[in-house]
């Protein structure tokens, strides 16, 4: 009886200890776990940190600009009067002036490079230039492939003939050779035009070719920027007329790589500063007579 007695005392103690022992690892583990959480919670917020200063830090677009204390900007130099090469083998044009005033409020200088229009953004995404900016149409896949800033001019597409032609009109110009620069917008518009299917077209490497050609009496119309047309006739002279109806109107913005946020958002504030105070429409009024730019 006393052995049985003491065999239960014994196994009461014994099981006493075990649910002390339990209940302590109970509480060790519960504290590891709450560690362990905390722990986890602290690499997720130090993660998520570094992964956002690291999108911001991929983005040097505007530092490399202000590093290397140049802005490189690409154009097809025949484009008057946007950009253009003159008498005296300078480029100069609207928007030279205006790249030039952006660039001396960055504190950089203006390089201004020369390219192939059909390759542009080959060239751009190669690196070789920063930006292109030289009276750019915008367009669905131009804003697929570039980083385009908002637009700051609106320009109308026209055929423009001979002033001695007999073509009066665009329904006349059925069975013609119209010239177009190849690569530019104005091609992509005419060929989709309902006027494309009739028409016989010829690609040229600029629209100065294509209107010396028109000269020649090669081609018999070219289809081009309005704003190049009328520069053509009212600055240089040229005997030709502007058809009273054309396609569409388009309008110009700059390019930049798809990444490039930074110096995109850069050079659209200064534009936006140019034209509250002003110096925007000064550079417009010496090209155009008045301020035709739509910058906001």
């Amino acid at each position: 009886m006393k052995k049985s007695t003491f065999t239960r005392i014994l196994t009461a103690i014994a099981a006493a200890s075990m649910l002390s022992f339990t209940g302590c690892n109970a509480g060790e583990s519960s504290t590891v776990t709450e560690s362990d959480s905390s722990s986890e919670s602290i690499a997720e917020t130090e993660a998520s940190t570094e992964e956002a200063t690291e999108a911001a830090d991929a983005d040097q677009s505007l530092q490399k600009v202000l590093d290397s204390g140049k802005l490189i900007l690409g154009l097809d130099a025949t484009f008057k009067p946007m950009g253009y090469t003159n008498e005296n083998d300078e480029i100069v044009g609207f928007d030279i002036d205006v790249a030039e005033e952006v660039c001396a409020r960055m504190g950089v200088e203006l390089v201004k490079e020369g390219i192939n229009w059909e390759t542009k953004e080959q060239d751009l995404n190669a690196g070789r230039i920063d930006c292109i900016w030289n009276g750019m149409s915008v367009s669905p896949s131009r804003a697929e492939e570039m980083n385009l800033s908002e637009p700051y001019m609106t320009n109308a597409m026209v055929f423009v003939v001979p002033a001695s032609s007999d073509v009066e009109n665009m329904e006349q110009l059925a069975d013609k050779i119209i010239g177009v620069q190849n690569g530019s917008t104005a091609e992509e518009i005419l060929m989709a035009s309902e006027i494309g299917s009739t028409i016989t077209e010829q690609p040229m490497a600029t629209n100065i070719e294509a209107l010396q050609q028109m000269e020649l009496g090669l081609v018999d119309a070219v289809f081009l920027d309005s704003i190049v047309a009328n520069y053509e006739i009212t600055a240089a002279g040229k005997d030709y007329k502007v058809l009273p109806d054309g396609l569409e109107e388009e309008e110009y913005a700059i390019g930049f790589r798809k990444a490039d946020q930074a110096l995109r958002d850069e050079v659209q504030k200064i534009l936006g500063e140019m034209k509250a105070d002003g110096k925007l429409g000064e550079i417009s009024t010496e090209w155009f007579g008045s301020d035709i730019t739509t910058v906001k």
